[in-house]
């Protein structure tokens, strides 16, 4: 009989033991999730390539909006910088999983070829012409902004132009297009195959005219004499969108971390920081979210 009494208290024991050990390891592992409550899960492939125009880099957006996702999701983003051309280029050859860019005629065949899906807009800001303070085409305070491609064209006034297929250099070739007049060639036209920054800074050199995006200007208006002489054409909106290159055309392409950016981009926490960007250091934003509720 004692036997028996001695063996059930050792298993009752052993069954406290366990039961104190069970609740440890709960408490544990609840004390790790609180510890790591903002830390994402890690993805099984956690690199995504961004394909995007120079503008939102050299505005300093991308600065704040990368390392806030990554941050988030535990992707990492390799970002490529280049003319809006070149993006959507790599989004054909597949070799980018998101795009983010400002070209809408130019993004619509690849929406159409379905290149590109989860195409969502993002953002808008507007385009301005600058250009030196003597104003030696005397187009300052211009609004028609063809006019004032005239007078530039007509004062053989010297103009820059990116000339690297973005999306700012086809909206100025555009522009061209519609005054009727073909600058290339001429030497007052010089194109630099550069992006939205470096491409400020020769204008700025020359005492030269150059179209530029309004959030670049402000991000570098510190640095350089020009001024903005143009502005507020209708013509001259630029309205940004992301979206991911089709992981059914490319097999390589990371269609969850590309998933996870565009949801990001168009995320209401996202677009009030684009709507706030700017703000503190230029009085104004750089950029206008499209997304925002309310």
């Amino acid at each position: 009989m004692k036997r028996k009494n001695l063996l059930k208290i050792m298993v009752l024991s052993m069954a406290l033991v366990l039961i104190a050990a069970l609740a440890g390891c709960n408490q544990n592992t609840s004390n790790n999730q609180e510890q790591q409550g903002q830390q994402p899960a890690q993805p099984e492939n956690d690199q995504i390539i961004l394909a995007t125009t120079t503008s939102t880099q050299d505005s300093g957006l991308l600065d704040v909006l990368v390392p806030k996702f990554q941050e988030q999701t535990g992707y990492t983003v390799k970002t490529v910088p280049v003319g809006t051309g070149q993006a959507l280029e790599m989004g054909k050859m597949g070799n980018a999983d998101v795009l983010l860019v400002h070209a809408p005629d130019a993004e619509k065949p690849l929406v159409d070829d379905q290149v590109v899906i989860n195409y969502q807009l993002v953002m808008h800001n507007d385009f301005v012409l600058l250009g030196p303070p003597e104003d030696p085409a005397q187009v300052k305070g211009t609004a028609d902004i063809l006019e004032t491609f005239k007078k530039i064209a007509d004062s053989e006034s010297l103009f820059v132009s990116r000339g690297d297929d973005s999306g700012t250099d086809k909206m100025e070739k555009g522009l061209w297009t519609k005054t009727g007049i073909d600058p290339a060639g001429q030497k007052w036209y010089q194109e630099t195959g550069q992006g939205m920054g470096a491409s400020i800074t020769v204008a700025n050199e020359k005492l030269a005219y150059i179209l530029s995006d309004r959030g670049t200007f402000l991000a570098q208006s510190k640095n350089i004499d020009l001024q903005i002489v143009s502005e507020g054409d209708e013509a001259l909106k630029n309205i940004y969108h992301v979206m991911q290159v089709n992981p059914d055309k490319f097999e390589r392409i990371n269609a969850e971390g590309a998933k996870a950016f565009v949801e990001f981009m168009i995320d209401e926490d996202t677009q009030q920081i684009i709507k706030d960007f700017g703000v503190d250091q230029f009085g104004s934003p750089l950029f206008f979210p499209d997304r925002l509720n309310g």
